[in-house]
């Protein structure tokens, strides 16, 4: 893009510009997650905070990298087959009962301590601020 690949177009310059800001964007978010992961892979991260109770199901994604286990481990660990626990992560565990969710933590080797805090009455709010 930068070299001129997009000039053979009708492209005006600033959206040229915008476009090439947008992969800059994207390029530095992947090199981003492409660090974290291979933090993960290296046994660099032992500890994952989360504020709330959503936040689980990437945690425990997060969790079995950094312990070296792959899916299939993973599923070997829990008595199930590879395929369910790639549905299990590619749908952030959406469908998974709260007992498969400690099943999978108890798996991994995690010890969970959160502090529970009761929010103001205001419940909806809440609701609100995870959507």
């Amino acid at each position: 893009m930068e070299a001129g690949s997009l000039d053979v177009t009708d492209l005006h310059p600033a959206l040229k510009t915008a476009q090439i800001d947008a992969v800059r964007g994207e390029l530095k978010a992947l090199e981003a997650e492409i660090r974290a992961y291979e933090r993960l892979r290296a046994g660099e991260v032992k500890r994952f905070d989360v504020e709330s109770l959503a936040e689980l199901p990437m945690a425990l994604i997060h969790a079995r990298i950094a312990a070296g286990l792959t899916q299939r481990q993973l599923a070997d660990r829990l008595g199930l087959k590879e395929q369910q626990i790639q549905r299990y992560e590619a749908t952030r565990y959406d469908g998974a009962s709260f007992s498969r969710l400690v099943d999978v933590a108890d798996a991994i080797g995690l010890k969970v301590r959160k502090r529970l805090e009761l929010l103001e009455p205001a419940a909806p709010t809440a609701i609100l601020q995870r959507l």
